[in-house]
């Protein structure tokens, strides 16, 4: 991959430090010229409607791709926690099996959600890690032949413990589990393929490693599991077109597209099919290359400053975010930033979170300067 090239597409490169692509990742050329396209549209046909719809189901496309799915089988949601509330109250509440699981290094959201559902409230099972890692072993144990469905990150959010998908996926669907992977810190530079994984669920948004902005996300449904579910949350873009404008005989879309609701945030998704177009120009398998090689000089430089490293050591178990614990997170990721080095605080740790467009040098320095920091903090 010529990183200079692509380095050139992100303007913030030119006078910061970018690592924060676990939170917001930089924002390309070509798809701030999207979103520009979008505004152009509208202050010069008044209407983009036709145009809007195209791109969106153009982006609904090309996530499809990214993740191995049809396109049938993909919803265009607002967030991923909408997405997540979509599937949580589409589940009978007078279905034979009534537990949920989740793990405590999914991000809160996902707790939040499944807690407030009163009819799954009282069978709901936190599978819980071990310094931040999960063995198979939990998941042989903690979900059984009630599990209803069983919900991970792919990616923890905290310290960039990655999930072996297919080796979970085997375990739970042996219980009768379905399988719903978060892979919001995911998606965009690790493959997935959700067929060969075995993924029934899956939802993942454009802010982070998808290079997008705030306000389009996807959820993937495995088609013969989306016929069965019956959305509570719907509108008339989630209805077959023969019942879109019928106010009395609704009819659900085929496949996932019957968890669509009302008019998305077209801006949004101008920007996401944008950067979907770059990602897949690039390869998401070279860009895994190349982030792991950076995650492996993250480690070894940031131990040699003496920083503690949060998460597993073993390249295999990890993605390239990269935690080193920091007593005051928050003020260690303001003082950096007045050095224009951008990372992200989570609790008690800084991540460290390259992407593409990032090299070594960038992220000696960062480490340089963190070290400075935390000697003053």
């Amino acid at each position: 991959m010529n990183v200079g090239f692509y380095r050139s597409l992100f303007p913030i490169t030119a006078t910061h430090i970018h690592l924060a692509s676990c939170s917001q990742g930089a924002l390309a050329k070509p798809v701030s010229r999207a979103i520009e396209d979008y505004q152009h549209e509208l202050l010069v046909s008044g209407n983009n409607w036709k145009a809007a719809m195209r791109k969106a189901e153009e982006a609904r496309e090309r996530f499809a791709k990214l993740i191995g799915a049809e396109a049938d089988e993909i919803a265009l949601v607002a967030s991923v926690s909408d997405a997540i509330s979509a599937v949580a109250v589409s589940l009978s509440a007078g279905a034979e099996k009534r537990k949920i699981s989740f793990t405590d290094i999914d991000f809160p959201t996902v707790g939040h959600i499944w807690l407030a559902q009163e009819s799954f409230k009282e069978k709901t099972s936190i599978i819980r890690s071990c310094h931040g890692e999960i063995p198979l072993e939990q998941y042989e144990q903690d979900v059984t032949a009630d599990t209803l469905i069983t919900c991970i990150p792919h990616v923890s959010y905290y310290n960039g413990y990655k999930q072996n998908l297919e080796e979970i996926a085997r375990i739970v669907h042996q219980k009768g589990s379905l399988l719903f992977v978060d892979a919001y810190q995911s998606a965009g530079h690790i493959p997935i393929h959700v067929k060969e994984m075995k993924i029934d669920l899956l939802t993942a948004g454009t802010r982070k490693y998808m290079l997008g902005i705030p306000g389009a996300a996807f959820l993937y449904i495995r088609k013969e599991l989306a016929e069965q579910l019956k959305p509570q949350i719907t509108g008339w873009l989630g209805q077959n077109p023969s019942s879109t404008f019928d106010i009395e005989r609704p009819m659900f879309a085929a496949g996932t597209r019957r968890f669509e609701t009302g008019t998305p945030s077209f801006i949004s998704i101008y920007a996401a099919c944008s950067a979907l177009n770059l990602l897949l120009e690039i390869g998401v398998e070279q860009i895994e290359a190349d982030l792991t090689e950076l995650a492996r000089f993250t480690i070894q430089y940031g131990q040699e400053k003496g920083l503690h490293l949060i998460g597993p050591a073993n390249l295999d178990q990890r993605s390239s975010l990269v935690a080193f614990q920091v007593g005051d997170a928050a003020k260690a990721e303001a003082m950096l930033r007045d050095k224009k080095v951008i990372v992200s605080a989570r609790e008690d740790v800084i991540r460290i979170a390259p992407h593409l467009y990032n090299t070594q040098e960038e992220i000696q320095h960062a480490l340089d300067e963190l070290a400075i920091v935390l000697k003053k903090i």
